[in-house]
């Protein structure tokens, strides 16, 4: 009979004199086994910005708090501290930048590969444009 780590053991033994003892009821304890839970597979956000402004040449977009660069590969990176700099001294002086940015409809990839979804058709993303060539969907007229 086994309990969470306990067994009790007893029965029957001969002696070397060849006489059948009866062993008394023996409790061993057994050490505890841990096992150990299964990995928890958490995905990371995709972190694809859904307007962005060129910037001397070079893409930036915000999500929430953080700012991103697109890299190589058409992927959004975290900006460094030197991006980020230039950036903000960019910004100083284009303080209307969100009304201007670009929708993003074309760079779609965080930096581990993930495919950001795409925005609800006929909805604009906040504070963006369409992408150049395309003509950005029109608000409902008062009337």
């Amino acid at each position: 009979m086994a309990a969470a780590g306990l067994a009790l053991l007893s029965g029957c033994a001969v002696d070397q004199n060849g006489r059948v003892v009866v062993g008394l009821p023996t409790v061993v304890v057994a050490p505890p086994v841990y096992v150990a839970p299964e990995p928890v597979v958490v995905e990371a956000p995709v972190m694809v910005p859904e307007t962005y402004v060129e910037v001397n040449g070079e893409y930036v977009g915000v999500v929430g708090d953080q700012y991103f660069y697109l890299g190589a590969g058409g992927v959004w990176l975290a900006c460094d501290a030197v991006r980020l700099e230039r950036f903000h001294g960019w910004e100083r002086e284009h303080r209307d930048w969100r009304e201007h940015s670009i929708r993003n409809d074309r760079f779609r990839r965080d930096a581990h590969g993930h495919e950001a979804p795409h925005h609800e058709p006929g909805k604009a993303a906040p504070h963006g444009k369409a992408a150049p060539g395309k003509a950005a969907p029109k608000k409902d007229e008062k009337k």
